[in-house]
């Protein structure tokens, strides 16, 4: 069954609304009416017993109580030792009709120590002609109202709902694929409010959709070349079995190397993403670790004429995963190795801080732009559109860095200038 329209259902809230306040005010001013006038009537007299109370002893007393009666309708008589005229009977004031009253007597103390006693006629008026007044009023008010209360309503119903429907029909076009679609709420801040984040997410989802082309382009580039590559010297091998030599076997071995490598880090940042990999978390001496991936990086590279120092002060140690974290920076490592330009200069600098450790790797590279620098962190971006292949990595290293830096709650980030080169840094937290 489907819901009903949010416009039907604002209509039917207002016009049930109005319906139950119509329905209060027909209870309350004809089956209660009565029983409220002689409430109020009640009320009146209690108070006029008040007012004889607080001047039984003034010498305007009779100006007072004439007063009470020709105000209030309240005829007080004396029972015992003062005495009071009394109004003409209500026959003789209201014609021939009988009026009902409401009756109390009260005893007041005078100054000279002698007692009176009043009795109070609150007159209960007959409501019959003023109930059917008042039906009469209330079935034209109750036309007149609910005529626009369905009005009001319909306007009301509209009004709210226009906005949202339009960005309902909006987000059907997104969910499409259309990432072009922009939402346009008004008329109030909540849907104004919607509006914008949804409008965020459009630009997030039509830029994370960029990102997936790219991945797969920059990724079947990746893959093509070393396929071609293997594929082609197998074929030679193949057909001219006499001329294998090692160089065509370890060029094979690396190609397929670095095929293993990209499909690793994509399995590795899916798995991150996810929350499927838990850190391993341990004291463990950090600078000690930096300095072996240093040395390694050193070793492996020592035909290219890389020159890379690690600058620190003292030994340091944090809690964290330590396979991870050296993963982090290795892969800032070869990030560097890659964008480092002729010179071919890295620099490592260990740091504390305050409660922070700090880990820069910096290169004397290119450098990036700073249009570019928020979006090198996201998966698979790329400054430049033209890709090409890295010398070493997977161009996948710098998204692994952000997961791992985030799930271990610490900090990270990237100064650079064009020409100049850049520097790639995470903090941790320093185990005391």
């Amino acid at each position: 069954m489907k819901e009903p329209r949010l416009q039907l259902k604002i209509f039917a809230y207002l016009l049930g609304f109005c319906t139950l306040l119509l329905a209060m005010l027909w209870v309350l001013q004809t089956v209660f009416l009565n029983d409220m006038y002689k409430f109020i009537r009640k009320r009146e007299l209690h108070e006029a017993v008040a007012i004889v109370a607080q001047e039984i002893n003034s010498p305007d007393l009779q100006s007072i109580l004439l007063q009470l009666q020709v105000e209030r309708d309240i005829m007080i008589s004396e029972t015992q030792y003062f005495v009071m005229p009394m109004r003409p009977k209500p026959e003789g004031r209201r014609g021939a009709m009988q009026l009902d009253t409401i009756t109390e007597t009260h005893e007041f103390t005078l100054e000279n120590g002698q007692s009176v006693s009043l009795t109070f006629h609150a007159l209960i008026v007959p409501v019959n002609a003023t109930v059917s007044t008042l039906r009469t009023q209330l079935l034209i008010a109750t036309a007149v109202m609910l005529l626009d209360s369905v009005m009001l309503a319909i306007l009301i119903a509209k009004r709210v709902s226009r906005p949202i429907e339009k960005i309902s029909r909006s987000a059907q076009s997104l969910a499409k694929g259309d990432y072009e679609t922009r939402f346009c709420g008004k008329g109030f801040r909540e849907i104004s409010t919607l509006s914008d984040t949804l409008n965020a997410a459009a630009v997030e989802l039509g830029r994370v959709e960029g990102l997936r082309r790219e991945l797969l382009a920059n990724v079947s580039h990746d893959l093509r070349t070393p396929i071609a590559l293997v594929y082609s010297y197998a074929e030679m091998m193949h057909d001219f079995p006499e001329e294998i030599s090692q160089e065509q076997i370890q060029l094979i071995m690396d190609e397929t190397q670095r095929l293993t490598t990209l499909v690793n880090d994509v399995l590795d940042l899916s798995k991150l993403e996810s929350d499927m990999e838990r850190c391993n978390v341990q004291r463990y001496n950090l600078t000690q670790s930096l300095r072996k991936t240093t040395q390694a990086m050193r070793e492996l590279l020592k035909k290219e004429n890389y020159e890379i120092t690690f600058n620190y002060t003292d030994e340091t140690f944090v809690n964290a995963d330590e396979i991870k974290i050296g993963r982090v920076f290795y892969n800032l490592l070869i990030n560097a190795v890659n964008y480092s330009g002729e010179s071919r200069i890295i620099t490592i600098t260990q740091e504390k801080l305050n409660d922070y450790v700090r880990i820069s790797v910096s290169d004397s590279g290119d450098g990036i732009a700073q249009t570019d620098l928020p979006a090198i962190w996201d998966r698979y971006y790329k400054g430049s559109k033209a890709h090409k292949r890295a010398v070493t990595g997977t161009g996948l290293g710098l998204s692994i860095v952000r997961k791992i830096i985030e799930l271990h709650q610490g900090r990270y980030g990237v100064t650079s200038e064009v020409g100049k080169g850049s520097t790639f840094w995470f903090e941790l937290p320093i185990e005391a």
